[in-house]
């Protein structure tokens, strides 16, 4: 397949008007997509053309504006209904044989010390972790706590719920 200049000129022209590389390979007939990208490559034609999304970009980003809203409104009334059950279920320290499916997988110290353990509470469904540990585990976008101590889980719900 050779490029003549019939066809050069035919793909400036297509690919000012913002066709794909796949449209423009159909109209101008015998090449392929891949030999139309490689060809406006070497031409140096803008790789700025038009797709979908950068046309319909203002309605993706009042969608997405709601969206955030709604999950922000969601994460915290979870956090919410955490706080108001503030009596969590008590430890229950597990070996890693002992654990099933319904336990907390939460790893508490290091494997490598006599004294480590699993935390063995109860865990919520489709979740490896307890409703305690879920708090640690799945953090907001963009957003990393500092690591607090055992004692400080109060304040760290409180944060989660500023962060929220």
């Amino acid at each position: 397949m050779s490029w003549t200049e019939e066809k050069v000129t035919k793909l400036k022209e297509l690919w000012g008007k913002g066709n794909t590389a796949s449209q423009i390979a159909e109209i101008i007939g015998g090449i392929s997509r891949n030999a139309v990208i490689g060809k406006a490559h070497r031409l140096n034609l803008s790789a700025k053309i038009k797709t979908r999304a950068a046309t319909s970009n203002q309605n993706f980003e009042n969608s997405q504006e709601q969206k955030d809203i709604k999950s922000k409104r969601g994460r915290k009334s979870k956090f919410k209904s955490l706080i108001i059950e503030k009596d969590f279920e008590p430890e229950n320290p597990k070996q890693l044989e002992a654990l099933d499916e319904t336990s907390c997988k939460w790893p508490m110290g290091h494997p490598d010390e006599k004294s480590f353990y699993f935390c063995g509470r109860s865990s919520l469904k489709d979740f490896s972790y307890c409703k305690l540990h879920l708090l640690y585990a799945y953090q907001p976008k963009g957003r990393k706590e500092e690591v607090t101590e055992k004692e400080e889980v109060p304040e760290f719900i409180e944060k989660k719920i500023q962060s929220a």
